[in-house]
């Protein structure tokens, strides 16, 4: 990774001197300004800190009614995002819409609900120890994607849940020169919830422009008995039709993993590692959870998917039936899709309501 004044640091390149300069955005310090932080006289620690005043602990976080849209950071450029840590309460987490917007844009670029932005898609912790996404206990989500911006970066929440959400949060970031090549973040929030009978599910679709795909996450709720990750993931790109460029070989062997991830014989192993894991199972109770679900992850941070025109991602719902044939299944399966690509972008669908993300 190369060093551009500063925007892109890793171990080898740490001690060079740069010229940018670092800020910070959170509840202490709602404009990153330099010198801005913890000056607050009001919020909601202010009870707590009565005794104390200013620059303890008044307002580590905020309150989002219901219908109500947070600007929780609003930047001017040039520079980039380097890290995001948040947390509220997992009951929010498919009502919690978090958006991001790059240069001015109408249109965001990162529409998705705040627990599925960060592989935690069922409404229940689950720690995730991977280079781009690290969920640590109990339920902080950072994100290290990097968000470079030419003349603004805008980031939302807003909040669907019928209740008031309590929302920590700080957004870390540089303030520094954009080179030509620096491409945009994106991400897109899908769910089929069944997969019809002998259809696909899709990831991604509709995308245009230049590009590089960089990452999946998939909450997927198996609705039979038996094995059910037969399913080949495909990538559609600059023109592709009936047949994909890109084609793999089943459903574990995409996230890493192989032989329907039976270690030992009968359980399903777990595992987070740096670039892809499966490290999420919830199994029936016997009683009202009646379905296993599972979460997994995979970066293609050393392997990105370039495309220079336009992109479609589909992976198979598919398991096993009588007579040893394979069995199209009607799963509930939600996605996040990351990639990079330049502006503009193609429009979104329109985000599923309250009903249609919820977790039942």
């Amino acid at each position: 990774m190369t060093n551009f004044n500063g925007l892109n640091m890793h171990l080898g390149n740490l001690s060079r001197l740069s010229n940018a300069q670092t800020r910070s955005i959170s509840a202490e310090n709602f404009t990153g300004e330099k010198g801005k932080g913890g000056m607050a006289t009001e919020g909601t620690g202010a009870a707590a800190s009565r005794d104390l005043g200013a620059g303890w602990k008044v307002s580590p976080s905020v309150e989002i009614m219901p219908g109500e849209t947070f600007t929780m950071g609003d930047i001017q450029g040039p520079g980039a995002i380097q890290h995001i840590w948040l947390t509220c309460h997992p009951s929010l987490w498919r009502n919690m819409i978090i958006r991001m917007y790059w240069d001015e844009e109408q249109d965001p670029s990162v529409e998705v609900p705040v627990g599925d932005l960060f592989c935690n898609g069922w409404g229940e912790r689950s720690d995730v120890n991977s280079i781009p996404v690290a969920v640590n206990p109990a339920g902080g989500m950072n994100s290290y994607w990097q968000m470079p911006f030419r003349k603004q970066a805008r980031l939302t929440m807003e909040n669907r849940a019928p209740e008031k959400a309590v929302l920590y949060y700080q957004i870390d970031y540089t303030l520094t020169d954009i080179p030509e090549d620096e491409a945009y973040f994106h991400a897109q929030w899908r769910r089929t919830n069944p997969v019809p009978y002998k259809d696909v599910y899709t990831i991604l679709d509709g995308v245009k422009g230049k590009g590089h795909y960089v990452g999946t996450y998939l909450a997927w709720q198996v609705n039979n008995s038996g094995w059910w990750g037969e399913g080949e993931i495909k990538f559609y790109m600059d023109g592709d039709q009936d047949y994909p460029t890109i084609c793999g070989t089943g459903t574990e062997d995409y996230f890493g993993g192989a032989w329907n991830w039976e270690q030992p014989i009968g359980t399903y192993r777990t595992y987070s590692t740096p670039y892809l894991g499966m490290h999420q199972v919830l199994k029936p109770d016997g009683l009202y959870r009646s379905q296993q679900r599972f979460g997994m992850y995979r970066w293609h941070v050393m392997d990105p998917i370039r495309f220079q025109s336009d992109l479609r991602v589909t992976i198979q719902d598919l398991g096993w039936r009588s007579g040893g044939r394979y069995l199209p299944q009607q799963s509930d399966i939600a996605s996040t899709a990351f990639w990079y690509q330049a502006e503009p972008h193609a429009p979104f669908p329109e985000l599923p309501d309250n009903d249609e993300r919820e977790v039942i």
